[in-house]
């Protein structure tokens, strides 16, 4: 089977959200150390590999907002397409504590195969998703609820954001009128980084964005995957509505 580095679904569809999630899968392609990097499977099925579980919301998402999912099909290991070409994470060696055997060696000449292969073709797509008319880009990430030797981490759900908070203001004050939800804005992490996907797509467009992080344990299996689609949805429009876009 002829590998491809990107997904896409309902390409059609009417609705103006696009819907990404950057770290949807913890592939690695057979052209990369002969699709194996040197990690225990343990580690393969963990956060430091891919976004558990946000695949699967946005899959949902996309049916129920009848609009198109982007996703890329590779390990944020092999290379991370939410970090820009000249950024020093680009292509970890080490990730919470684990160190990646694939990646020790990896020189410019193998991130820019890389590149080539998997980063590129994922993102020469989004570009071209994004430049639909009207386009609000919803990118769909997921946490782990607690690092190695670090505390635990209280959010539900996080929006992430830098200077344009259009949309991001009026979706987490919708979401914080659920008040059975804990909701980080910025948190777990800040919301921007100069060249990530977002950053590329949305920001030096100036389309509509937000970024919304969910905590990995609620999503880890189908059903909670379909639960917080569902609960999403319709906060989503009523937060767009609200915004004015």
């Amino acid at each position: 089977m002829t590998y491809t580095p990107y997904f896409i679904h309902g390409e059609t569809r009417p609705n103006r959200w696009l819907i990404t999630c950057d770290h949807a899968t913890n592939t690695v392609p057979p052209q990369v150390c002969g699709g194996d990097l040197g990690l225990p499977r343990e580690d393969m099925e963990r956060h430091i590999a891919y976004d558990v579980g946000a695949y699967g919301v946005a899959q949902h998402l996309g049916v129920l907002l009848d609009c198109p999912v982007i996703a890329s099909n590779f390990s944020r290991l092999v290379i991370d397409p939410n970090r820009g070409e000249d950024d020093p994470t680009l292509l970890m060696k080490l990730y919470d504590g684990s160190i990646i055997p694939g990646n020790r060696h990896a020189d410019r000449a193998e991130i820019e195969r890389r590149l080539a292969l998997c980063y590129r073709p994922y993102h020469d797509q989004l570009a071209r998703m994004a430049a639909l008319p009207h386009a609000v880009i919803l990118s769909v990430h997921s946490f782990t609820r607690q690092l190695r030797g670090r505390p635990p981490r209280p959010w539900h759900v996080g929006v992430l954001h830098a200077e344009d908070e259009r949309l991001t203001t009026p979706l987490i004050d919708r979401l914080r009128q659920d008040t059975d939800l804990c909701i980080g804005a910025n948190q777990p992490y800040g919301g921007h980084l100069p060249g990530d996907a977002i950053d590329r797509h949305a920001i030096a467009h100036d389309r509509p964005n937000a970024l919304i992080e969910l905590r990995n344990d609620l999503i880890a299996d189908r059903d909670g995957q379909h639960a917080w689609a569902e609960r999403l949805a319709p906060i989503l429009e009523d937060a767009l509505a609200a915004s004015g876009l």
